[in-house]
């Protein structure tokens, strides 16, 4: 009996060990929420969303900047309902979306108090969002000095009666819910209960996970947004384990809200969620800039494509240049990316010389690589093709790509 139980426990630390050192990326296991026409789970590519910032009550305003998303490449829109006419005004942009052959999936958020606002915007998008910390909300009483059982689970019944309409609602018209968390907008109980920590964040969703499994209802997405990184990390970390332990295998929407702008901004959003996507964390996920909205959508498939989840664009592989090379390495790349970037599913790459050029380019398509001095070696995977004068040497790659069949037209 001891043998075998060693023997199983061993088995299960290679298996981990194995994944650890893998180099594909092993996505949690969940179950699929379609939001309008597009899957979100472990089954399917990663969703990218964003966000409009136009006032949804100017439906043309809102329209054309649900327009723009859609045309960046976004594949959910979310777009803000803070009262019953904004929730109504969706039913308009809708409508005129429609009518101009946009189907992208629309999701509401809703905060304060919003259930009358949730029962109306429900009828007019493909997902809403609810914030817990806010779902029912007190305004926080500055003389408290902590919550009792019963205060505690009398808030709790309160919430189950405003959320069942909604759930009932969302179940009776096969729409999915988001349960997004933020960690600064915490209950008031939940902060006195569990201290402004991931815990109260995984608390705060687990509340209204349960109540939907106790209504039968599975179609949620759930995000833990913080504006700190690390705190986002573990908050996700947190509720997956949860989540799996208590059998709920629902998606999860990862995004560090408030990442600021510019370089700052994306490296700070992709630091978490990168992390997470990396250990198979994460299914659909918005790069949240102060910037116009459909910026996020480059930085987004960026990520995915780095990590090998989605391939959406071109590849670019490149040395970062040293004394051995024998061209204008950043022009060159500028040139070959100018000509090379409205293709899909390449790896192309640009290196300065053969000392390390051909190895350390073995996964790409194509190869640009400088031979001697004014000659440059193209290579197919790891195959040298021809030597042309460095002059020729963008239009000679992109005859070979030509020649392969892999070329199409600019639009």
């Amino acid at each position: 009996m001891t043998g075998t139980l060693a023997t199983a426990s061993q088995t299960g630390n290679d298996t981990a060990r194995n994944q650890r050192y893998d180099t594909v990326i092993h996505r949690r296991r969940t179950r699929t929420v379609m939001v309008g026409d597009v899957p979100i789970g472990s089954e399917h590519p990663v969703a990218v969303q964003s966000m409009i910032n136009e006032d949804t009550l100017d439906i043309e305003g809102a329209v054309a900047g649900i327009r723009r998303l859609a045309d960046a490449g976004c594949e959910i829109v979310r777009v803000t309902t803070p009262s019953m006419a904004h929730a109504k005004a969706m039913g308009d942009i809708r409508a005129a979306l429609r009518a101009q052959g946009c189907g992208v999936p629309l999701v509401a958020d809703v905060h304060h108090n919003g259930i009358r606002i949730a029962l109306e915007v429900a009828k007019h998008v493909d997902k809403v969002r609810i914030n817990p910390g806010l779902f029912v909300f007190d305004k926080p009483d500055p003389g408290r000095q902590d919550f009792s059982r019963e205060e505690f689970e009398a808030i709790g019944r309160r919430i189950k009666d405003d959320f069942a309409p909604l759930v009932e609602v969302l179940k009776t018209q096969n729409k999915a819910l988001r349960i997004g968390v933020n960690h600064g907008s915490l209950a008031e109980r939940m902060l006195f209960t569990y201290g402004d920590t991931p815990e109260g964040m995984v608390e705060s969703a687990m509340e209204f996970v349960r109540l939907c499994d106790e209504l039968d209802f599975h179609n949620i997405v759930i995000s833990m947004k913080a504006s700190r990184a690390p705190v986002m990390l573990a908050a996700y970390r947190l509720m997956a384990d949860t989540l799996d332990r208590e059998g709920f295998h629902y998606p999860l929407h990862l995004g560090v809200t408030e990442a600021g702008d510019g370089d700052y901004g994306r490296i700070k959003s992709t630091a978490g969620i990168a992390t997470l996507l990396a250990e198979g964390l994460g299914d659909t996920i918005r790069v949240s800039l102060t910037e116009a909205p459909e910026k996020e959508i480059p930085v987004c498939f960026s990520i995915l494509q780095a990590l090998g989840l989605r391939k959406t664009m071109v590849e670019y592989v490149a040395c970062p240049s040293c004394g051995r090379t024998l061209f204008n390495l950043e022009e060159v790349l500028n040139q070959v990316r100018d000509a090379t970037s409205h293709l899909t599913g390449l790896d192309i790459a640009v290196m300065g010389c053969i000392v390390n050029g051909p190895g350390e380019m073995a996964d790409a398509d194509y190869g640009y690589v400088g031979k001697t001095p004014g000659i440059i070696s193209l290579y197919r995977g790891r195959e040298e093709i021809r030597k042309v004068p460095e002059t020729e040497g963008v239009e000679a790659l992109i005859q070979l790509i030509k020649d392969d069949g892999r070329w199409v037209d600019p639009a």
